[in-house]
């Protein structure tokens, strides 16, 4: 399908009026607005939000039930029903709270156009959790043929937030689930990241939540861990002269020394308990 780019960079509202001009019917302003049965609506199954809190579901049934319906529900023809756009929880809550009919708004569009609109709406108002939302992010870049920087501008994003994003997906399905049910956050999920091991990924997932670790905590971990292979994969044996200059060192000067070699560079460490012991042991060496 080819790339709508008049969206681009746009709001929600801005968006669902172009999808009415697109469509002919005008500006979401100028549509009547008009009341369906709840029996003639339908989720759309590709909405990026899978979750709904019920406890914020029953608080928005109970101020429907007393106030009403406020905000129309923008739904689409599809397959002989309507098809929800935008304000599926709206739409949730009005079944909760027993309502027989809801105003809405309908427009013709295409899939893409409707997965950017939910998308959108949800991102506005924070609903996503972090896989919902890299998992739509995805999911529209697929469907629409965008790039990053073309997805980044439709939903005001910057590039770099982006792709932080998308990197969610590469960590293993266990760990999605786990950031998905809440049980890790974003922040640590970006932590484990750093960490190539797949297995040292969930190994260290499955601690953060054992000993409830924060963020910080768990980016020290991944640090270290990453760090540690690193340095293993490259350590190399001392040289033997280097190990018996050592000892003899340590002999000398009666205290813990260590020789050290990394990356062609070697450095010597003599340890000393306080000011008086360095005076003794420059005495020694001088």
């Amino acid at each position: 399908m080819a790339t709508k780019k008049g969206g681009l960079g746009k709001g929600l509202s801005a968006l669902i009026a172009d999808a009415s001009i697109e469509s002919g019917s005008g500006s979401e302003s100028e549509n009547t607005q008009e009341e369906l049965l709840i029996t003639q609506i339908q989720p759309n199954p590709d909405q990026p939000r899978k979750v709904f809190d019920e406890e914020e579901l029953a608080n928005l049934a109970d101020s429907i039930r007393k106030e009403g319906l406020l905000q129309a529900i923008i739904v689409r023809p599809k397959d002989g029903m309507y098809q929800i756009v935008a304000g599926e929880r709206r739409w949730q809550a009005s079944k909760i709270a027993g309502l027989e009919s809801v105003p809405v708004h309908i427009i013709e569009m295409d899939d893409e156009q409707a997965l950017r609109i939910a998308l959108v709406e949800n991102l506005q108002r924070s609903d996503l959790n972090a896989i919902e939302e890299a998992r739509g992010y995805k999911d529209l870049m697929a469907r629409g043929g965008l790039t990053q920087a073309e997805l980044a501008a439709a939903v005001s994003k910057s590039r770099s937030a982006v792709a932080n994003s998308l990197r969610l997906l590469d960590l293993p399905q266990q760990i999605q689930d786990y950031v998905y049910d809440g049980a890790l956050t974003a922040g640590h999920a970006r932590a484990i990241l750093s960490i190539p091991e797949e297995e040292k990924r969930t190994n260290l997932a499955d601690k953060i939540i054992a000993e409830h670790l924060t963020v910080r905590d768990a980016e020290n971990i991944a640090r270290l861990v990453a760090s540690g292979t690193s340095e293993r994969a490259k350590r190399v044996p001392l040289p033997r002269t280097y190990k018996l200059v050592a000892k003899e060192l340590r002999h000398e000067l009666d205290t813990q020394v260590r020789i050290k070699s990394s990356r062609g560079k070697n450095k010597i460490e003599i340890e000393f308990k306080d000011e008086d012991d360095l005076q003794r042991i420059f005495n020694l060496i001088r």
